[in-house]
């Protein structure tokens, strides 16, 4: 296992906050015990308590354990324990502490005892069930229908000074469908329509995108197959990880563009976005339910060797790792941006054709960052504005006010700055 940089260690952290305490907690002093080797860091680490808490952290998965009582994964001391080990500070090949031992073999009989269980599917079996469930969003469907009619009947207005409940008892009834991609997008409008400015816009449009995709549903025999498969994705049908893999494959060298965590209702979620020299986006898409933990993102401006399984669907398409991606050294740059308006133009094409989906990739050239209103300004004097939660004082901080290329993440008219290049350094945001 290579040594994570101490990058790759922070950028693990569930938040600010722990970043900044395991920084903190990165120094000998608490530190006893500690060592490594292919797939395990361990150590303790003094707390205010009587006994010292014992951390563990399988670089595989990778995993975390530690006996103190933060629900964080992974908590302070475990990003301690990597930012030690980061810098060579752990020690190489010790025998491993028993702890750590006997978490390890804990977890490695779990897995076989799952690999055991898992009986080859029964194709006549699966049939039958994905049948059941079709019924089920059918039957959801219907119900959804019916519910933005109504909406649309009440105005736009009504629905605003609805309360949250009114909200979630839909999502709740489209979680019942099997339908969660919808629930998702029914419990956002209720959330998004209290506070944005623009409520009455951004309540038309998506209700207007539900009612798409629910008429689009019913009449989904018609569809092409990608059309297809982009609408399962986003009503929550997702596709087998060995049916991707068997499909279509690509190996190339491929440059991490930029990645973004969010929190989805009780699930994280990580994206990167990555892209071949000719110009083709990979969208790779990890979720971590409560008491997991995302896997360690790829950093913006990496070069990796990798072959990618892509996922059925319109460009462009979400991929997964086929083996583990070689690293290639450092970008100097984004590639070959565009405009505002050209970024607006391609995003529109790619918007008819799957009118669904809501996220785009834009590599912009020469944007320089305004700040009433935050928006991205190119040369053309065209701007986009910026999504909330962008930190504006860093972002200008790292270009000092000039202008640069970045990318970023289009999403609703808003850009999501995701990466920078500045002098020929490409930096994450």
């Amino acid at each position: 296992m290579s040594r994570w940089s101490e990058e790759q260690v922070l950028a693990a952290a569930p938040d600010a906050r722990s970043a900044s305490a395991g920084r903190a907690l990165a120094v000998p002093g608490p530190w006893t015990e500690t060592g490594s080797n292919d797939s395990l860091v361990w150590g303790r680490c003094q707390g205010s308590g009587k006994n010292p808490y014992q951390v563990s952290v399988d670089l595989d998965a990778p995993a975390y354990r530690c006996s103190c009582p933060s629900r964080k994964f992974p908590c302070k001391h475990a990003i301690a324990l990597l930012l030690l080990w980061a810098r060579g500070a752990t020690g190489d090949d010790q025998d491993v502490a028993a702890f750590a031992a006997d978490w390890a073999e804990k977890r490695t009989a779990k897995a076989e005892q799952k690999t055991r269980e898992a009986a080859p599917a029964d194709p006549e079996a699966r049939a039958q069930r994905l049948e059941q469930r079709f019924r089920k969003m059918d039957a959801g469907i219907d119900d959804l229908t019916v519910w933005l009619t109504d909406l649309a009947r009440s105005g736009l207005a009504d629905a605003r000074s609805q309360p949250y409940a009114f909200w979630d008892r839909t999502a709740a009834r489209l979680v019942d469908a099997q339908l969660p991609g919808l629930a998702d997008r029914v419990r956002t409008m209720g959330e998004e329509s209290l506070r944005r400015a623009d409520w009455a816009d951004y309540l038309l449009g998506q209700t207007g995108r539900l009612w798409l995709m629910a008429q689009a549903w019913r009449r989904r025999d018609c569809l092409t197959d990608d059309d297809q498969a982009d609408l399962r994705a986003a009503v929550g049908l997702p596709t087998p990880t060995e049916q991707v893999r068997a499909g279509q494959t690509r190996s190339e060298i491929w440059q991490v563009m930029g990645a973004h965590r969010s929190v989805d209702g009780p699930l994280q979620q990580q994206r990167t976005w990555l892209r071949a020299d000719d110009g083709e986006f990979g969208l790779l898409l990890e979720t971590a339910a409560p008491g997991q933990s995302l896997g360690v993102p790829q950093l913006a401006g990496a070069r990796l060797r990798a072959t990618l399984a892509f996922y059925p669907g319109n460009t462009p398409r979400r991929v997964l790792f086929v083996d583990d991606p070689e690293p290639m050294g450092e970008a100097s740059s984004l590639g070959e941006g565009t405009s505002v308006a050209e970024a607006l133009r391609r995003s529109g094409e790619s918007l008819a054709a799957a009118p669904w989906r809501t996220r785009f990739p834009v590599t912009l050239s020469n944007m320089r960052i305004a700040l009433d209103p935050a928006a991205a300004v190119d040369a053309n004097g065209d701007a986009l504005a910026l999504a909330d939660g962008i930190a504006l004082d860093l972002l200008l901080a790292r270009t000092g006010g000039r202008a640069c290329d970045l990318f970023g993440e289009l999403e609703d008219g808003l850009l999501r700055v995701l990466a920078i290049n500045v002098d020929g350094s490409v930096i994450p945001l």
